[in-house]
């Protein structure tokens, strides 16, 4: 497995989206326009709200030319960031926390209790954070995270999330 460091810029988050990053048969984050965001900005397993671990991600929104599909097609003319994308933001750091801590399998999200959203995203925010708070991880025949998240646009909370939950499928040979 490759050295589990404790930040990641864009390189490496498109590296794990070819399956290069964390090590064979590891989770892999999607490649963009739907890598959601361009830096993890700290990865541990132990702290956060549950005392578990926790991910903090970030992503540059104003002037940003990878966002200007969503903006230019979402609501076109009142252009907002669909909460989903959020939403899934989230789902994917907690499946890239799984891989980092060395569970193998392709992450697949399977549920989520709450979503509150609070507030929108818009190309005028400058930045958003994801922050993802690790409560509960399974590491049997079942491998699973269940965590809490929240979005924050400017500082502001935008989205929040409870008991998101992602799943590693082991795949095989003949899967794509």
């Amino acid at each position: 497995m490759a050295e589990r460091r404790t930040s990641y810029g864009l390189p490496e988050l498109l590296a794990s989206g070819h399956g290069d990053l964390l090590g064979p048969g590891r989770a892999q984050l999607p490649l963009p326009p739907l890598l959601m965001f361009e830096r993890i900005e700290a990865i541990s397993d132990t702290g956060g709200a549950h005392g578990r671990g926790q991910v903090v991600a970030s992503l540059k929104v104003a002037g940003n030319p990878g966002l200007d599909w969503l903006f230019s097609c979402y609501f076109r003319g009142d252009p907002v960031m669909p909460g989903s994308l959020g939403l899934d933001a989230l789902w994917q750091l907690t499946g890239f926390y799984l891989g980092w801590i060395g569970a193998p399998g392709k992450g697949r999200a399977l549920g989520v209790r709450e979503v509150k959203l609070t507030g929108l995203v818009t190309p005028r925010i400058a930045h958003i954070e994801y922050v993802v708070d690790i409560k509960r991880v399974v590491l049997r025949r079942l491998k699973l995270a269940i965590a809490d998240g929240i979005v924050k646009a400017d500082g502001e909370v935008v989205c929040v999330a409870t008991n998101l939950t992602v799943g590693l499928a082991e795949t095989g040979a003949s899967d794509n």
